[in-house]
């Protein structure tokens, strides 16, 4: 598990950064994906985001590279401070509390998986002349499986009764949309929700570093 460096509390800003280096890292690469999109010619971003997709087309070809490219770049820039405040309000508490490999392995996990079943849907619907074979190509980009995942794990940090009201508002929030004639892509997002709460027994145990101050909390208390 990688270890954390201390709080500096005359430097909350640098220190909530390296608290939660991989979030940061993370968005670091989605600002600069994001104006490659902006400065590049209108055919060599539609190039682009079709050649980083995790698409039928990309997976058949190049799996690794489809899965893994796919989540450092997002189909319209403009989103890129809406995404920044939700890494902050989800990933980067998850990383915190739970350390950035078990962070990263949930959000890895919930990224592939919901990736290559809602592709196999895609795949079995054009098979069955209930998609369009253009589907093959379509682009499927973004970070919103892994923020899906981490919103599930956090659900475990919150106290009782607080805990029960979150999970039955991003329950509703990733369901209805799936019970209304959703897309492949609510069907990802709702795999990567059951992934992040399926991640419960890496919750258990959170990052060493809390778990010790937590200690000597209690143990100046007692």
């Amino acid at each position: 598990m990688v270890e954390h460096p201390e709080p500096e509390p005359s430097r909350p800003v640098r220190s909530w950064i390296r608290s939660s280096p991989g979030t940061h890292i993370w968005l670091l690469l989605l600002a600069v994906t994001s104006v490659i999109v902006v400065i590049a010619p209108d055919h060599l971003e539609h190039v682009l985001l079709h050649r980083h997709s995790s698409n039928i087309h990309e997976l058949t070809r190049h799996p690794v590279r489809a899965l893994l490219s796919s989540a450092f770049w997002i189909e319209n820039p403009a989103s890129l401070a809406l995404y920044a405040v939700l890494f902050e309000l989800f990933h980067a508490p998850v990383e915190r509390w739970l350390g950035t490999l078990r962070w990263l392995a949930i959000v890895a996990t919930a990224h592939i998986t919901a990736t290559l079943i809602s592709q196999k849907v895609v795949l079995m619907a054009i098979q069955d002349h209930r998609a369009p074979h253009s589907m093959v190509h379509v682009v499927d980009v973004g970070v919103s499986y892994g923020l899906a995942a981490s919103i599930g794990v956090l659900t475990y940090r919150l106290p009782n009764p607080l805990r029960w009201l979150y999970l039955a508002g991003v329950v509703a929030f990733f369901g209805l949309p799936l019970l209304t004639g959703g897309t492949f892509t609510d069907l990802g997002h709702a795999i990567s929700l059951a992934v992040g709460l399926l991640a419960w027994p890496l919750t258990r145990h959170p990052h060493p570093r809390h778990v010790s101050r937590e200690t000597d909390h209690h143990t100046v208390d007692g």
